[in-house]
């Protein structure tokens, strides 16, 4: 969500006048879109924004702004820490922005607003992609599921969705304009539209947006406790559809998830993995795992390291428990030592890993199907893209072929290696 409210800033400012910049050093406005769901992401925002003092001392006439949802949470109280920020801004008027900068440009100081909510969608904004092939379209914002440590209700609000005739129309223009995928995005699709309709229609909507005839489509993020046999039968049935689904455990500990406010249980999350394999034998199953949440005890732990073994994740984004203010798992007691919580997220990484790499081994002389991103980030000579499983593949660029027309095509890649994260192969026809 991020990355898209990203993009959309920067097609309001081109739509201003502003065009972008070789380099921040040299850029006349600088806006930093920011998250508080981790610790880590938290910090490492503030830490840069604090680096710029710097460039404001040497280059004072320069704009800078921070939006999103450290700046929802934080409001003006962020001038404090950061008196060199000009705007403040949160995640419901991100298309203020032009009149707030305006105001900047024109001599104020200290531009704040921050709104409690709003009915508009950031989708509905110009936006610049980051690359022409791609594009993310939230379909919902917000969430009214409460989880105990997490954020993201009290800085994007209650969960809000778009009519299906406007996600399917926005697909449909995006289609004409030469996007071969789409993200659809929500911190819970699987819930969409139930606030507008009365029932959830996630199933209908990828139904739908897979007739526009867009070659792929992904989504993120699922919860467990939402996710239907008719979603599940969709996404095994469209060719589109990509067979990789994000499903974040949390936990395994049935402890631990009540206490979260995860409303499900081991037992019923493995029984939904087991419908999902069963009817789509290929997917790619990927997670989120908290380690060291309030009160975790090793037998909650290795319940966790169950359901990993049990699952056959291809991917898990692994997080140490971080409080965040303001959520009730921050006043909770019984926090975990932090020496007991690395020893713990240390083995838990090792498991992923083993399973990782277990996986990826099976395609080892299969042929996938790879949307090409452009150049490896490590050799120019290499085409880095992904299959439908997300998983990363390189291959050499083809004798007489530059990355740079074949970003956004697809191509055959037998493979012929197969490590942790990636595979590599040969492209092949």
């Amino acid at each position: 969500m991020n990355k898209h409210d990203s993009e959309r800033v920067a097609g309001l400012l081109e739509s201003s006048g502003l065009s972008h910049g070789p380099d921040i050093a040299s850029a006349d406005v600088v806006v930093f879109m920011t998250c508080c769901v981790r610790e880590n992401a938290d910090g490492r925002a503030m830490g840069q924004v604090a680096s710029f003092k710097a460039l404001k001392d040497v280059r004072p006439h320069t704009i800078i702004a921070v939006g999103g949802c450290v700046s929802q949470r934080d409001g003006s109280s962020l001038l404090r820490e950061l008196p060199h920020v000009d705007i403040v801004f949160g995640t419901h008027n991100v298309g203020r922005l032009p009149e707030l900068l305006s105001r900047a440009m024109a001599g104020e100081r200290g531009v704040v607003e921050v709104l409690d909510g709003t009915n508009d969608f950031a989708s509905d904004l110009p936006g610049v992609r980051e690359h022409p092939w791609h594009a993310w379209v939230p379909i919902t914002v917000g969430c009214d599921n409460h989880c105990t440590y997490c954020i993201v209700p009290r800085v994007r609000g209650p969960e809000r969705s778009r009519t299906v005739e406007s996600v399917i129309d926005e697909v449909t223009r995006l289609v004409a304009d030469g996007v071969r995928e789409v993200t659809l995005l929500g911190q819970n699709v699987n819930s969409y539209g139930r606030d507008l309709y009365g029932q959830p229609r996630f199933a209908e909507i990828l139904s739908r947006v897979a007739a526009t005839g867009v070659p792929r489509i992904r989504f993120a993020t699922s919860h467990p406790k939402d996710l239907s046999d008719e979603t599940i039968a969709v996404m095994a049935s469209s060719p589109s559809i990509c067979k990789a689904l994000h499903l974040p455990v949390q936990s395994g500990s049935d402890r631990v998830l009540r206490a979260m406010n995860r409303h499900y249980t081991q037992s019923t999350y493995l029984s939904l993995v087991g419908r999902l394999y069963d009817a789509i034998p290929n997917l790619a199953l990927s997670t989120d795992i908290i380690v060291g949440f309030p009160t975790e005890s090793e037998d909650d732990f290795q319940d966790t390291l169950r359901v990993v073994r049990e699952a056959h994740y291809d991917q898990a984004f692994t997080f140490i428990y971080s409080p965040r203010e303001g959520t009730p798992a921050a006043a909770m007691e019984g926090h975990v030592d932090r020496e007991v919580i690395q020893d713990r997220f240390d083995r838990l990484v090792a498991e992923i890993h083993s399973g990782a790499t277990e996986n990826n081994a099976k395609l080892l002389g299969t042929t996938q199907r790879v949307l090409v991103e452009g150049a490896s980030r490590r050799d120019e000579n290499v085409l880095a893209g992904r299959n439908e499983g997300n998983k990363v593949i390189h291959a050499p660029i083809p004798i007489g072929r530059r990355a740079e027309e074949l970003a956004g095509t697809f191509v055959d890649v037998e493979i012929t290696e197969t490590h942790t994260w990636f595979l590599a192969g040969t492209i092949i026809g």
